[in-house]
Order: C-alpha cells, then sequence, then structure tokens
C-alpha cells in the first residue's frame, strides 16, 4: 500500500481522535523486543504529531524477575500476582525507573519528540 493510501485511511481516525489523549499500555512482555519496542515509539510520535496526546505506560516483569534472580532472590507469584515485599519493591523500582523509563524517554528522544518519565513517587 502507498503512503499515500495509509494517509487517505487514517484520515478518519485522526480526525475523530486529534486532541484527545490516548493512553497506550506497553506490557513487560512486549518490551523484551527493542524492534517491537522502537515502532510502537515511533507510532506513539507520529500519533503525538499528528494532534493526540500519547501517554505511555509501561511493565517491565520480565527484567523485574531477571534482576530479583541475578540479586540471589526467587520471584514469587500468587494467583499470577507477584508477592512484592520491601526487598522486591526496591528491585522493582530500581529496573522500572532506571532502566526501562528511562530507556523509553531516550527512545522518544530519538524519535523526534520530548518524553517525560514520571516514576510512582512523582
Amino acid at each position: 500500500m502507498k503512503r499515500e493510501e495509509v494517509l487517505m485511511e487514517a484520515l478518519p481516525y485522526i480526525q475523530k481522535f486529534h486532541g484527545k489523549t490516548l493512553v497506550i499500555k506497553l506490557g513487560g512482555h512486549a518490551m523484551v523486543d527493542q524492534e517491537i519496542l522502537e515502532t510502537v515509539i515511533q507510532d506513539a510520535v507520529l500519533l503525538h504529531y499528528v494532534g493526540m496526546k500519547v501517554v505511555l505506560v509501561h511493565g517491565g516483569g520480565p527484567e523485574i524477575t531477571e534482576k530479583m534472580r541475578a540479586m540471589g532472590k526467587e520471584p514469587v507469584f500468587v494467583a499470577g500476582l507477584r508477592v512484592t515485599d520491601q526487598e522486591t519493591l526496591e528491585i522493582a523500582q530500581m529496573v522500572l525507573v532506571g532502566k526501562i523509563n528511562d530507556g523509553i524517554v531516550s527512545l522518544i528522544t530519538r524519535c523526534g519528540a520530548r518524553g517525560v518519565g514520571l516514576s510512582g513517587n512523582d
């Protein structure tokens, strides 16, 4: 499909959602593949430039689990939910705020927009 055809097909959606806030959830498992992450960020930047207010919310479960194991702590799950004691919370904050959040903000900047990273404490 040619670029102009893609734009014409997208036009009704651009008009409908112009000025609206879109919340996009990036799940931790979806973020493991750097190519997919970059594509999603590029799409989010495009949405921003056609007039939508984009909010990205990210997870990081696989990377939290990996970091916990590297630090000698085995993750505990009950009914599919991570049990988060104080030590696990500190590891999760280290991964989510320090690594993942900063990486996403940097990627947004490289794609030509301005990202603002927020932690749960902001």
